[in-house]
């Protein structure tokens, strides 16, 4: 996939607003609908259990909202948000610290899940050279980026020697709403939240606290089951309680592909069903 050029008068708005705006951005993929609420998500490269599982729930439980799930692409907290947004059907915008060519993606080992974002239709940005290869200064240069093209920061733990406390601070200092995950008092890995939510951070345990600190009213219908379905419409209907690829959404049904195509039709013109990002979602 190509990458290409941006200049600032391109950035979204948010971003330039920072300190040390860049010149320029690389960018390979699809950049976010403009509607979009950006999502920076951060934590330990050594994320435990717990925040694995908390991660993947609050970012789930956004499935259908209009939210980018923005990260570095790291090990650990990076990339499980990156993953449990491509499960849920959001667009991601990964920040690599490095250029984007396909030979110094970094790490090499999350290369494969830089590929996944772009096929499907999300976004690698970086102020570095395409054939830049990463080095340990770059990695705290991108986190400004990262903070400064969010509208919120979701900090999932963070040790008390952990970067991810300087990523915090700088939420702060750009006037982005920190959310933190709160962890049991002899957890460690909870130092970060703690210390943040002393210091007036809000608290998430749950995906509405995200979309309130986005501003993005809850659809409080989603529960509601439609009436006067055929079959075939609750059969549809039913598979996209998560958001599912056609293809994916099609092979489940066990319906013959042009019944399930016509379905979703049917569904979509009843304003019960609609394609975002890739991914067919209920409204």
């Amino acid at each position: 996939m190509e990458i290409r050029t941006i200049i600032p008068s391109d950035y979204p708005v948010q971003l330039r607003e920072i300190p040390q705006v860049p010149e320029q951005l690389w960018v390979r993929g699809t950049l976010p609908p403009a509607k979009n609420k950006l999502l920076t998500v951060v934590g330990s490269r050594a994320l435990t259990p717990y925040g694995k599982q908390a991660c993947e729930q609050l970012i789930a439980g956004l499935a259908g909202y209009p939210i980018s799930i923005v990260s570095g692409l790291a090990l650990g907290a990076d990339a499980v948000a990156h993953k449990a947004a491509l499960k849920a059907g959001l667009h991601t915008i990964a920040f690599p610290g490095s250029g984007l060519a396909d030979n110094v993606i970094a790490p090499r080992t999350n290369a494969g899940l830089a590929k996944e974002i772009l096929q499907a239709r999300g976004a690698l940005l970086s102020e570095y050279r395409p054939d830049a290869h990463p080095a340990p200064w770059m990695f705290p240069q991108r986190n400004r980026l990262m903070v400064g093209i969010s509208h919120a920061v979701l900090m999932i733990e963070a040790g008390e020697r952990s970067g991810t406390l300087i990523t915090a601070r700088l939420a702060a200092e750009y006037n982005r709403e920190l959310l933190c995950v709160p962890h049991r008092m002899t957890d460690l890995h909870g130092f970060g939240s703690h210390l943040f939510l002393r210091l007036g951070a809000t608290l998430v345990s749950e995906p509405i606290h995200i979309l309130e600190a986005l501003g993005i009213p809850a659809r409080g219908d989603r529960l509601r089951e439609p009436e006067n379905l055929s079959a075939e419409e609750e059969t549809i209907y039913a598979l996209l309680a998560e958001p599912l690829a056609r293809s994916e959404l099609i092979g489940r049904s066990n319906l013959a592909p042009a019944t399930a195509i016509t379905v979703l039709v049917t569904l979509e013109l009843k304003g019960l069903v609609h394609e975002e990002c890739g991914a067919w979602r209920r409204v």
